[in-house]
């Protein structure tokens, strides 16, 4: 085969690995927008609160230890012991249950009946918040975050280059393990939401509030359960990509690349979530290998909204999502 097709092959298999991670970040806000309506802004910014905190625990250091020696004039930072990964997740877990409830006991519980640019504009103020939180919690600093995933050749096995067709393709480690994460993790999401009697809860207030509350099904409950899952889902992409880059306060950013991939699948759909950023990951990988160098380069940095703004045109909804008639 031509070398060229070859590239090309190993280039489309790159960006449904880069898919992935977009994905895994799609996936929150089509958790929260399809049970509560809200478009939550801060999904980014849990990513990286979860990250910030799970580094944190891991680690052993003392929450506030910076407001707390520029108060007290003390140099405490650590508290001497190292927690193990899966423990620290556990424990990461619990803090972000404990941020969903916050959210709708303290914000959202107040905001009930508003107009949708009212609750957009309460989670902006939720996103800045939280990054505050986490600069004075944890620090600013870059910090290295190491589950154990394997991040380079032959941290657990050489699977990181392959051969085919005599060519040698190169996978990073960790791309792998983020879309078998990725697989289990819609797997799982599914299940719950087909197979429980919270899963069909939630979908009951996704599809009417009224009627959800006409049997009992208490709307407290539902938000918060469903912010709390959204706050998971934050926590495995907040692993994902600070395994990747390091946990730092640009990881919030990671939210603008997931706009375009809702765009594309849908606001509503889980599946759309997914496949939206298979296509974006390949299509602006294929795009920079195919057009970029006619262009300058740089074309990673705008396919995916020249994408996002096509489909708005000729399918506002998505490729998922549901196309909402109104009656008037």
């Amino acid at each position: 085969m031509p070398e060229q097709l070859l590239f090309a092959m190993e280039v489309t298999l790159n960006g449904l690995m880069a898919g992935v991670l977009y994905a895994l970040v799609a996936l929150g806000f089509v958790l929260i927008f399809k049970a509560s309506g809200i478009f939550n802004y801060a999904q980014g910014v849990m990513a990286l609160f979860a990250a910030l905190t799970l580094v944190g625990i891991m680690e052993g250091q003392v929450p506030f230890s910076h407001l707390i020696n520029a108060i007290f004039g003390t140099e405490i930072h650590h508290f001497g012991w190292h927690v193990p990964a899966l423990l620290a997740i556990i424990l990461t877990i619990g803090v972000m249950v404990v941020f969903a409830w916050a959210v709708q006991r303290f914000i959202f519980r107040h905001l009930v009946n508003q107009e949708p640019i009212i609750l957009f504009m309460a989670t902006i103020g939720l996103a800045f918040f939280l990054e505050g939180v986490g600069d004075l919690m944890w620090g600013a600093d870059i910090k290295k975050l190491d589950v154990g995933l394997p991040q380079g050749i032959n941290d657990w096995i050489d699977i990181t280059t392959f051969e085919a067709f005599g060519y040698g393709f190169f996978i990073d480690n960790l791309d792998i393990s983020a879309t078998i994460v990725a697989i289990i993790l819609v797997a799982a999401l599914i299940t719950f939401s087909q197979y429980t009697k919270q899963g069909r809860a939630l979908r009951a207030v996704a599809d009417d509030h009224q009627a959800a509350l006409s049997v009992g099904i208490s709307l407290n409950y539902i938000w918060i359960l469903v912010w709390s899952i959204a706050g998971f889902v934050a926590l495995v992409a907040g692993i994902m990509w600070g395994a990747k880059s390091g946990v730092q306060f640009s990881l919030s950013l990671i939210a603008l690349k997931a706009l375009p991939v809702l765009m594309l699948g849908g606001f509503t759909s889980i599946p759309g979530a997914i496949v939206g950023g298979l296509i974006i990951g390949v299509g602006e990988k294929l795009f920079e290998f195919l057009i970029g160098p006619m262009v300058g380069g740089a074309t990673e940095n705008w396919f995916a909204y020249v994408l996002a703004l096509v489909f708005l045109v000729f399918r506002p909804q998505g490729l998922f999502g549901e196309k909402i008639i109104e009656r008037v």
